[in-house]
């Protein structure tokens, strides 16, 4: 069994709203040095085989097809074996 770990990030070029309005109230919060906020996801679940580039095309797919959006969305994933 493999613990995958999926981060998701707007594509630099893409506006970030979320991002904007968390710098927005850094500043009002005092917090007059933070730059270029971007806001993304972090997710873990677990894949069920003992067969790691299996694991690794699932968790590849699941996050192309369900978990980000193509058209603005990049990701990064990493599998740790667990027992």
């Amino acid at each position: 069994m493999f613990k995958a770990t999926v981060i998701i990030k707007r594509r630099p070029k893409i506006l970030d709203p979320e991002g904007k309005a968390v710098e927005q109230g850094a500043k009002l919060l005092g917090f007059n040095n933070v730059k270029q906020t971007r806001i993304g996801k972090y997710i873990e679940f677990f894949v069920d085989t003992k067969d790691k580039s299996l694991a690794e095309k699932e968790v590849k797919e699941y996050s192309e097809k369900l978990l980000s959006n193509p058209i603005i969305e990049d990701f990064e994933f990493s599998l740790e074996e667990v027992k």
